[in-house]
């Protein structure tokens, strides 16, 4: 298809842990051009192996503040008993919309509700569900290590998660990976297609000869 200018757009995955919402943004940023994750700022040390601007931008607690104090998060949240911050960047969000390329989230529904206060037009929201409870306990007990205790309490986390499914702009259940990975492809592309977004458009059209009519 002829390539116009467009606006990009922010694409939101929300889930409860054990959902897929993890496959799903992998199969998506390995095959759709322009696609790119959205790299959070958080105040957690550097785990092993992790690349200061890959895995996360690590801030210190102070240079967090500022930052959010300035302006320059979209979102934030404090996590794990208040011990760690995590939050998104503005400027390299803003720049990736305006130059039309697209980012992915990894943000629960607060983080959702937030950034789409922030960026009102440029948010699509997609909400993963299991089939049932109890596939999603059983994916959760299939990645071991996790006590019963655990378990349960991610399960708990999980309801909390759900009740939020009407504030995204879909909803995609996950009982079979392939099918849900292209259910979401198919959102993200109808919205690059909205007529709204497209910013070259108008300039293409009137090349055509078609006028500006409305």
């Amino acid at each position: 298809m002829t390539a116009i200018a467009r606006r990009g757009l922010c694409l939101v995955l929300s889930a409860p842990s054990g959902a897929g919402k993890t496959a799903i943004s992998e199969a998506l940023l390995a095959s759709e051009p322009r696609l790119r994750r959205s790299v959070s700022v958080t105040t957690r040390a550097p785990r092993p192996g992790e690349i200061d601007g890959v895995a996360y931008h690590f801030m210190t607690p102070a240079a967090f503040e500022t930052a959010e104090r300035n302006g320059e998060l979209l979102e934030w949240a404090r996590v794990l008993q208040g011990t760690h911050c995590y939050g998104t960047p503005r400027k390299p969000v803003e720049d990736a919309l305006a130059a039309g390329d697209d980012l992915i989230f990894d943000i629960d529904w607060q983080g959702h509700r937030n950034l789409r206060a922030k960026l009102p037009g440029d948010v699509l929201g997609v909400f993963i569900l299991p089939p049932d409870l109890a596939t999603l306990e059983s994916r959760l007990k299939g990645r071991g290590g996790d006590s019963d205790a655990e378990i349960a309490r991610r399960m708990r986390l999980a309801l909390d998660e759900i009740a939020h499914w009407r504030e995204f702009d879909h909803v995609v259940i996950n009982d079979d990976l392939p099918t849900a990975i292209e259910a979401v492809r198919s959102a993200l592309h109808a919205a690059r297609l909205a007529t709204g977004r497209i910013t070259g458009l108008s300039a293409f059209v009137q090349a055509l000869g078609g006028g500006t009519s409305a």
